[in-house]
């Protein structure tokens, strides 16, 4: 069956009591897929389980991007850089649009990602930081109940992000992120499902209790730098060539330990590539071919499990029990 282009698919499960409404998105980007495997997988799965509230499931939020299988629509948008979009725009901007108004009714986000066909990512779930205490520490708790190894907070100024309609609203919504690459990774979509069972055990939505660990078992940062969360800007390549990183993601990295090399395969020329900060390596570049300036990876200043804040300034706190 062709898909239809200009019909975003929703899925919902309503409770017989009153409760939250969870909106859960996938398929933001056309070429992150697992997502989109968990969203149907969570549905299928929670059918005559919920307690109160509803469910709204959106598993592939930008059909054109699908199609393409790329980070972009079919109009060349990015969707996570035009939230609210336009009623009457493009593809991606129409989709935009449609996922915001679902947002706004929400009382929880959670927007599910991969790193796609260019990025490897450790797996986290992410929040903006948020003026509102009392929205924040929710977001923490959210995150918290998806027990990912890797928790992060980041300034709250970036717009056009599905979880930028979320702040503008005075809506709790993290992100997750895990994998990516070309194959299909089976240990992310077991890690969305499960982390979603669970964060739905932590708001009583479903029956059960939700396993709780403490901040030690993570490695948790919240960096209110600006620009903090912005993965395309990372570690720009210094050189065009062949990218031979010699780190693995999820490594401990010191400052001063060889990051990897680009090699020109016309000239033979070696551009080093030095660590330039302590901490832990958490995105990767997939892709071999680089272009000067292509962001090739980054690192989170922290070395151990538990919790830092670093101020705009780069001043790390002590750990946060």
């Amino acid at each position: 069956m062709k898909l239809n282009t200009e019909t975003i698919h929703v899925l919902q499960l309503e409770g017989p009591e009153m409760g939250p409404h969870v909106v859960l998105l996938a398929g933001v980007h056309g070429d992150e897929y697992e997502p989109m495997v968990a969203c149907n997988q969570i549905f299928a799965q929670l059918r005559g389980k919920l307690k109160n509230g509803q469910i709204t499931i959106v598993p592939n939020v930008n059909p054109t991007a699908y199609l393409q299988g790329t980070r972009q629509g079919e109009d060349g948008l990015d969707l996570a850089r035009i939230c609210p979009g336009k009623e009457e725009g493009s593809a991606s901007e129409r989709a935009a649009f449609s996922v915001s108004k679902w947002i706004r009714e929400a009382d929880y986000l959670i927007d599910m990602h991969t790193g796609g066909l260019l990025y490897d990512i450790y797996p986290l779930a992410g929040y903006m930081l948020h003026e509102d205490d009392q929205i924040l520490e929710v977001q923490r708790q959210m995150a918290l109940a998806f027990q990912l190894p890797l928790i992060w907070g980041t300034e709250s100024t970036p717009n056009g992000r599905t979880l930028s309609v979320a702040r503008d609203a005075g809506i709790p919504s993290i992100y997750l992120e895990f994998g990516g690459g070309t194959g299909f990774r089976k240990q992310v979509v077991k890690a969305y499902v499960s982390g979603f069972f669970n964060f739905l055990k932590s708001v009583k939505m479903i029956e059960g209790e939700p396993e709780l660990l403490s901040t030690e078992k993570y490695y948790w940062v919240e960096d209110a730098r600006l620009d903090s969360g912005y993965l395309q800007g990372k570690m720009p390549s210094p050189a065009e060539g062949i990218y031979l990183p010699d780190v693995e993601i999820g490594q401990l990295v010191k400052k001063g330990d060889k990051w990897g090399e680009i090699m020109d395969p016309l000239t033979g020329q070696i551009t080093p590539l030095i660590v330039d900060t302590d901490g832990l390596v958490f995105l990767m570049r997939n892709v071999v071919r680089v272009n000067k300036g292509d962001a090739l990876g980054g690192i989170l200043p922290i070395s151990k499990k538990g919790k830092i804040r670093i101020d705009v300034l780069g001043n790390k706190s002590p750990k946060v029990e």
